[in-house]
């Protein structure tokens, strides 16, 4: 057997049967290390599987750069599985770097929580009550009060995501902007969003929390009875996602912009 790449190479796989199935294909085929001596990583699955990979390299000690091969459904940020030219298609893949969302909550009770997100950071209300939200740019309050089911935040990498279904902008990679979207807004009508330089603070301040409770969703990890969160990109955390030369990121997500 040969080396994945001129770097050592981890192997990832998510749990299911797809994806096991050709983890041991891979292994049959191929040379992988440990994931503690590992230069970069392939992870086997969908999107979700690859944001939790991402994930958990941001709550431990490396930050490596990860190929996803889509044993998924969707894949939009994976690149195409199969097993031949896996040295070349490594060693020949296009870098791009994302920056990640801090969220910093604070609940009614005075806990405070920080979370990274990738995608994106979402206020939802909690009950059949509509959300009453301040929301600040920089310290300057742009909306006095949003009457709505909910407010997103959404990075470049994540805006074909949440932010999308929720009609918001999708948004090119170095753009250099975040995506602020609202959800079902009732007041003011004709507000759909707004784009943001992502050097920014962007300020959330629940309006009655305890009539109109507000949950505040990092990713995958919420909050519940928030009281305010601030939203920055933090860029001291990047990460890095591989792409064959001829399917990048970039132009999926320019190309998703003409999808029906």
């Amino acid at each position: 057997m040969t080396a994945a790449s001129d770097r050592p190479t981890a192997l990832l796989a998510s749990p299911t049967e797809a994806a096991n199935e050709a983890e041991a294909e891979l292994r049959g085929l191929y040379d992988f290390v440990p994931l503690g001596d590992a230069e970069q990583i392939i992870a086997l699955g969908g999107d979700g599987f690859l944001l939790q990979t991402l994930h958990d390299m941001l709550e431990g000690e490396r930050i490596l750069p990860i190929f996803g091969m889509n044993l998924g459904t969707i894949g939009f940020l994976m690149n195409e599985w199969r097993t031949d030219g896996l040295r070349e298609r490594l060693d020949g893949a296009r870098a791009f770097t994302v920056a990640p969302l801090r969220m910093e909550a604070l609940t009614t009770a005075g806990e405070r929580v920080g979370h990274p997100a990738i995608n994106e950071v979402s206020l939802l209300r909690e009950t059949r009550q509509t959300a009453w939200i301040e929301v600040s740019v920089n310290e300057r309050v742009v909306l006095p009060q949003l009457v709505c089911d909910g407010v997103l935040v959404a990075t470049p990498a994540g805006s074909t995501a949440y932010n999308l279904s929720a009609q918001g902008p999708i948004l090119p990679l170095g753009s250099n902007l975040v995506a602020l979207t609202p959800i079902s807004p009732f007041r003011p009508r004709r507000w759909r969003g707004a784009l943001i330089p992502d050097d920014l603070r962007i300020l959330f301040r629940v309006i009655d929390p305890t009539k109109r409770p507000v949950s505040a969703v990092a990713d995958q990890l919420e909050v519940r009875d928030v009281a305010s969160v601030t939203v920055s990109v933090d860029r001291s955390l990047e990460l890095t996602l591989l792409f064959d030369p001829w399917h990048t990121l970039d132009e999926r997500i320019t190309t998703e912009q003409f999808s029906s």
